[in-house]
C-alpha cells in the first residue's frame, strides 16, 4: 500500500482544488477589449503593467556608455524578435502554452502524479502564472511555497493568470513575460540580456543564442554564460531538442545550433562610463526628465574610445606610481572583479592613490572624457566634478595672463629671487622653489618655463591679486580663492572640471566656455524631450593675451617642465601646458591644449598626504595627459593656432630679452609675440613692474 508524507497529502489536495477552480467558469466575467499595459499599481493581479526600464546613456557616436535605472531593463516587441526566441522559451517553460487558458491542467495532473508516487516532475507553473506573480509581486508572493499560505498564493495566482488570458492575447502575454524575467547580474527582459551577454540586440540573436537565453530563467545564477558556459551549453542543447520534438526548428537547425559555442561579449561585468552617467543622471533630473521611469535615451558629448582611454591611462598611471621604490604606500592595485549588478561602494573616500581626468572641447565645452577616481565600484566619488584640491603652480598661467593684461611683456625681465612678504604683525611669507634655489633674474617668459615660485607672486602682488582672481572667475572657475599671495602658486583649492574649463579660455579665443555633458534626451519613440541651451561664450581675456599666455605654455612641454607630454605627443601635433605640485607634494597636476582639446590630470590621496619624495606633476600626472593626448590623436589630424590681429613679433635673445643681435647664437634665437605697440622699438622700452629690482614688502 502506498503511503503518502502529510506534507506530501496536503500539497496533493490543494493542487487538486485547483484544478477543479480552474476548470470552473469565472461568475459574471465578460471578455475585456482592453489590450493596452496598465500603469503600475493597479491592484489587479490579471493585469498587464508597464514594467521599469532603463534609460540609456550614449556615447556621441551612439554607443552606450550607461544605464539609469531601478530595473535594468529595455522593452521591446515580439514582433521584432526571431520567431525561435519566443519559441524556446515555450519549448522549455511552457510546452502547451497555446492550448491552456492560463492553467495547464495537464500539467497539473501531471504534478500530483509527481507528487505522489515522490518523482520530480517540476511545478506546473505556465508561463501566464510566471507572469502574473513577476509582475505583481505586491499582491502574488511566488516566495510563499508552503503551507496554507503556499496553497492560497497558488489558488490566487491561477485565478490570475486565467483572467489575464481572458483580457489578453497569448502574443501580449509572451511578449510581456520575454520583457519581465530576470536574467541576472541586474538584467531584466530579453533585449537588454541579448546586449549584455551577446553583444547585439535581440532581434538579432541566433537560434544557439535564442535557446541559451531561454535556459536562464529557471536559475539566472546557476546558467549564468559568463560564470558557467559548460552548464549553460548542455542546457541550451536540451531546449534545442525540445524545441525539435515540439515542431519549432527542424533536424538540421537543431544540429546546426549544437555545434554552436556560447560566445560571450567581452567586458560586459563593467559599465563603460559610471562617472558620466552619475553627472547626466543628475543634470537630467534638474532639466525635469523623469529619467527613473525608464525609457529615454541620454545622447552625450562623450567620445567612448577617449573616455576609454583616459579611464584606462589614469589606471595605469596611479599603478606606476604605486610600483616606484619612492612610494612608500600599500599600493591599491585593482579592485577586485564584481558582478554588473554590483553597487559602488558609498561615495566616500579611500586610502588608496586616486586619480581624475578631465577632456574637453574649448570651442563649446563639450566633455568628451572624464574620469572621476581609478575604480569607481571601489569608491564612487568623483573627484573631477567634486574633489577640492590645491593646484599648485598650474595656476599661474591666469598670474601671468594678468600681468599681459595689464600692459607686461613676455620678454620683461623679472627676478627670482628670495621674498620675505609680511602678513601681519606676527606673519611673514617666503615663498621658494621646489630646487630650493634662486635663479636671479630672467624673462617672463623664462620664468613660466621653469616655473619660479617667487616670480608669479611678484606678478600678482605687482598687479594685484584681487586683478588675478576676477580674470580666473571670468575664465569661468567658480571656487573662491584667498587674496593672499600663496593663492598666486595655486594654494586655494578648486575642481578639476571648473579648472580645466576655465583653461579653455587660453585656447578659445579668450572666450570662456561651460562644461557641456548632454546633446539632447530622446523618449523611446525617438522625440527629443530636452535639449540644453546653446553654448554660453563669454569673453574674459583680450584673445592677443590669451594667445601670448598659450605660447609661453607651449615652452613649458617645449623645454620646460613638461616635457614628457612633448616625448609623447607626435611632433606634428601643438601641445601648450603647465605643470604644478603642492608644497608637500599631495597634489600633482598637468593641464595642458592642443588646437583641439584641453585636458586636465590630478593625482593625490583623498585625505591629503605625501604621495612620494620628490613627486611632481611633471613626472607624474604629465605622463597620463600625454597618454590620453596621443590617444585622441591616433587616427586624427590637427590644426594649428592662428594669431588674432592686434599681435606682432620680434626675435629676441632668450637669455637677455633683448632684440637678437649678429652675435646671438642661433639656439638662443626664437620669435616673442606682442601686443601692437609693445614690441621692441615702438617705444623706448616695455613698461615693467620690476624696473627697479624685484618687489619686496
Amino acid at each position: 500500500m502506498l503511503r503518502l508524507s502529510r506534507s506530501r497529502i496536503v500539497l496533493t489536495q490543494a493542487l487538486l482544488f485547483s484544478a477543479a477552480a480552474v476548470s470552473l467558469p469565472a461568475q459574471g466575467a465578460v471578455p475585456s477589449t482592453t489590450t493596452g499595459v496598465q500603469p503600475v499599481g493597479t491592484g489587479e493581479p490579471w493585469r498587464l503593467v508597464q514594467p521599469a526600464q532603463i534609460t540609456v546613456v550614449l556615447a556621441r557616436d551612439g554607443s552606450v556608455i550607461g544605464e539609469i535605472g531601478r530595473e535594468k531593463r529595455l522593452l521591446v516587441s515580439i514582433r521584432t524578435l526571431p520567431r525561435y526566441l519566443p519559441q524556446a522559451f515555450v519549448a522549455v517553460e511552457d510546452k502547451r502554452f497555446y492550448q491552456h487558458d492560463g492553467v495547464d491542467l495537464v500539467g497539473v495532473a501531471g504534478a500530483i502524479k509527481g507528487k505522489i508516487l515522490g518523482e520530480n516532475r517540476g511545478g506546473a507553473s505556465t508561463i501566464t502564472q510566471q507572469l502574473v506573480g513577476n509582475m505583481h509581486p505586491d499582491i502574488i508572493d511566488r516566495r510563499e511555497n508552503t503551507g496554507v499560505a503556499g496553497i492560497d498564493r497558488k489558488l490566487r495566482e491561477q485565478s490570475a493568470a486565467r483572467e489575464m488570458e481572458r483580457h489578453y492575447t497569448k502574443e501580449q502575454i509572451l511578449e510581456a513575460y520575454l520583457n519581465q524575467i530576470s536574467f541576472g547580474r541586474g538584467w531584466f527582459g530579453v533585449e537588454l540580456a541579448a546586449q549584455h551577454y551577446f553583444g547585439k540586440s535581440a532581434s538579432q540573436v541566433s537560434l544557439a543564442e535564442a535557446a541559451a537565453l531561454a535556459t536562464m530563467p529557471k536559475s539566472p545564477v546557476q546558467y549564468d554564460p559568463i560564470r558557467n558556459p559548460a552548464r549553460v551549453l548542455q542546457r541550451r542543447n536540451a531546449i534545442l531538442n525540445l524545441m525539435l520534438e515540439q515542431g519549432f526548428i527542424t533536424a538540421a537547425q537543431a544540429a546546426e545550433a549544437k555545434r554552436e559555442p556560447v560566445r560571450i561579449a567581452p567586458e560586459v561585468h563593467r559599465t563603460p562610463a559610471p562617472w558620466i552617467t552619475d553627472i547626466v543622471r543628475v543634470q537630467a533630473e534638474r532639466a525635469g526628465v523623469p529619467i527613473m521611469q525608464g525609457g529615454f535615451r541620454i545622447v552625450t558629448t562623450i567620445d567612448a574610445a577617449l573616455q576609454q582611454s583616459a579611464q584606462q591611462a589614469v589606471n595605469t598611471g596611479v599603478r606606476g606610481v604605486e610600483s616606484q621604490p619612492s612610494f612608500r604606500r600599500t599600493a591599491c592595485g585593482a579592485s577586485s572583479p564584481k558582478p554588473a549588478n554590483a553597487a559602488p561602494a558609498a561615495s566616500s573616500a579611500t586610502n588608496c592613490l586616486e586619480g581624475a581626468a578631465v577632456v574637453l572641447d574649448p570651442a563649446n565645452g563639450e566633455v568628451r572624457a572624464l574620469v572621476g577616481g581609478r575604480d569607481y565600484l571601489r569608491s564612487s566619488f568623483n573627484r573631477a566634478v567634486d574633489g577640492n584640491r590645491q593646484p599648485g603652480s598650474t595656476f599661474k598661467a591666469f598670474v601671468y595672463a594678468a600681468a599681459l593684461n595689464e600692459g607686461q611683456t613676455a620678454n620683461a625681465l623679472v627676478y627670482d629671487t628670495a621674498l620675505s612678504i609680511r602678513l601681519d604683525s606676527r606673519r611673514t611669507y617666503s615663498p621658494g622653489n621646489s630646487d630650493n634655489a634662486f635663479i636671479g633674474e630672467l624673462t617672463m617668459r623664462e620664468a613660466l618655463t621653469r616655473s619660479r615660485n617667487p616670480v608669479a607672486v611678484q606678478l600678482a602682488m605687482g598687479v594685484g591679486m584681487d586683478s588675478v582672481i576676477a580674470l580666473a572667475h571670468r575664465s569661468g572657475l567658480r571656487s573662491s580663492i584667498a587674496s593672499f599671495p600663496s593663492s598666486a602658486l595655486g594654494a586655494s583649492v578648486v575642481q578639476p572640471l571648473d579648472f580645466v574649463t576655465a583653461y579653455a579660455t587660453f585656447n578659445n579665443g579668450g572666450n570662456a566656455v561651460q562644461p557641456k555633458f548632454i546633446s539632447r534626451i530622446e523618449d523611446r519613440t525617438g522625440r527629443a524631450v530636452y535639449t540644453p541651451p546653446a553654448a554660453s561664450v563669454q569673453p574674459a581675456i583680450d584673445p592677443r593675451v590669451a594667445f601670448i599666455v598659450r605660447d609661453m605654455l607651449r615652452d613649458v612641454v617645449e623645454r620646460g617642465t613638461a616635457t614628457a607630454v612633448r616625448r609623447a605627443v607626435p611632433a606634428r601635433i601643438a601641445v601648450a601646458g603647465k605643470t604644478g605640485t603642492t608644497n608637500d607634494n599631495s597634489d600633482v597636476w598637468f593641464v595642458g591644449m592642443t588646437p583641439e582639446l584641453v585636458a586636465g590630470v590630478w593625482l593625490g590621496f583623498d585625505k591629503p598626504q605625501m604621495i612620494a619624495p620628490g613627486a611632481a606633476g611633471g613626472t607624474l600626472a604629465a605622463p597620463i595627459a600625454a597618454e590620453i593626448i596621443a590617444a585622441y590623436y591616433q587616427n586624427r589630424t590637427s590644426g594649428s593656432w592662428t594669431p588674432p590681429p592686434g599681435l606682432v613679433t620680434a626675435e629676441l635673445d632668450r637669455a637677455t630679452g633683448k632684440t637678437a643681435t649678429m652675435q646671438t647664437p642661433p639656439d638662443r634665437r626664437y620669435q616673442e609675440w606682442f601686443l601692437e605697440g609693445t614690441e621692441p622699438g615702438a617705444r623706448a622700452w616695455p613698461w615693467s613692474l620690476f624696473r627697479n629690482g624685484p618687489i619686496g614688502w
